[in-house]
């Protein structure tokens, strides 16, 4: 069916044009000398509407040649050819109306059917489906357009979304490889927390699939999964690892990115506390700005480097996670002092 008239607003919208050409026809009847205003108005409208549904065949004569295949020759043989056989339509529609109100009104209402009328009949015909051809043509460049357009925001939907699975297919083995050194490390030295490790490290894994499958989750879901993460880490490294956080419980309901605050907390293991004698704190603290959330995660840091020092694969991550989500509505910057580094994290408020 023809989709610019599937709907009964279209409908009535096309309908309305044509009983204004029916109109404009009568019109011009009248300043023709062909006949009276009320015969032609009876004689002109009826037959403009019915042709309506005639010319919602343009539709699928544009269909049945696309731009890309036009030649100028064919363009003019087919829409010529087409406007004039609907012009003969629209002389048989007319003559017919013309026949049924002579014969219903004892010729009151029917006008005489001349050659200057017919032949104009057969013009005017062939006019409106020229310029229904040319309306549908425009109409159909323009859904192409909007499809084109819709088509791009799909693609770009879907290679970011690929983009965001490569990213974390990036995150979860590192993590995962350096939980399993740990438990067979653990293994040989103390069972007890190898097996600890194992439930924990399983826990992580089942809550961590669970919330992967959704695009954004709540502050309170990302920390409950890092809780999982430290007692994994607690279990290595015992005293030597301290948490503190200082989570406002406004942001508890705030939206960010499953696994975003997890790779932060290993670097910040990784790059600081595994290289303290004594250990150290390390500070994860939550705040709001309307209309921001703002996140940082601050440890300590030995004030010789270490020699294994990192290639930042994680902060590069979590900022092109993060700028593939929000654009330039988001910010991540990095500060390293002479005993602490400090990440935070910006992104716009949402609930």
């Amino acid at each position: 069916m023809n989709p610019f008239i599937a709907n009964l607003r279209t409908a009535f919208l096309t309908t309305l044009v044509w009983l204004m050409i029916g109109i404009l026809m009568a019109v011009a009847l009248v300043l023709s000398n062909l006949t009276n205003w009320e015969r032609a108005l009876i004689f002109a409208i009826p037959p403009a509407i019915i042709f309506s549904f005639v010319s919602a065949s343009a539709y699928y004569v544009c269909r049945s040649l696309p731009i890309k295949k036009r030649r100028f020759l064919l363009v003019c043989g087919l829409f010529g050819g087409t406007s004039f056989i609907s012009g003969l339509i629209f002389s048989l529609i007319c003559g017919g109306w013309n026949v049924i109100i002579s014969f219903l009104h004892e010729a009151r209402f029917g006008i005489p059917f001349t050659y200057p009328i017919a032949v104009f009949i057969i013009i005017s015909g062939s006019l409106f489906y020229l310029l229904s051809l040319l309306a549908y043509d425009v109409l159909i460049a323009f859904d192409n357009v909007r499809y084109a357009e819709r088509r791009e925001a799909e693609s770009e939907v879907l290679a970011r979304e690929a983009e965001l699975q490569v990213l974390r297919t990036q995150i979860n083995p590192h993590f995962l490889f350096n939980s399993l050194n740990s438990i067979s490390a653990l293994t040989a030295i103390d069972a007890n927390a190898a097996r600890n490790m194992t439930i924990e490290l399983a826990q992580f894994f089942r809550l961590t699939l669970s919330l992967s499958e959704r695009q954004k989750i709540t502050l309170a879901e990302e920390i409950a999964l890092c809780k999982h993460f430290l007692t994994i880490e607690k279990i290595r490294f015992g005293q030597k690892l301290q948490i503190q956080m200082d989570i406002n419980p406004d942001t508890e309901s705030c939206l960010l990115p499953p696994m975003l605050l997890q790779p932060l907390l290993e670097n910040a293991i990784k790059h600081g506390i595994r290289d303290l004698v004594d250990g150290g704190t390390i500070h994860l603290t939550s705040k709001i700005r309307a209309p921001w959330l703002f996140i940082s995660i601050e440890n300590p840091i030995d004030v010789v480097p270490s020699l294994a020092i990192g290639t930042g694969t994680g902060l590069k991550n979590l900022s092109a996670r993060i700028q593939s989500l929000y654009g330039d509505k988001s910010r991540v910057e990095s500060q390293r002092n002479p005993h602490s580094f400090r990440v935070e994290i910006a992104l716009p408020l949402e609930r």
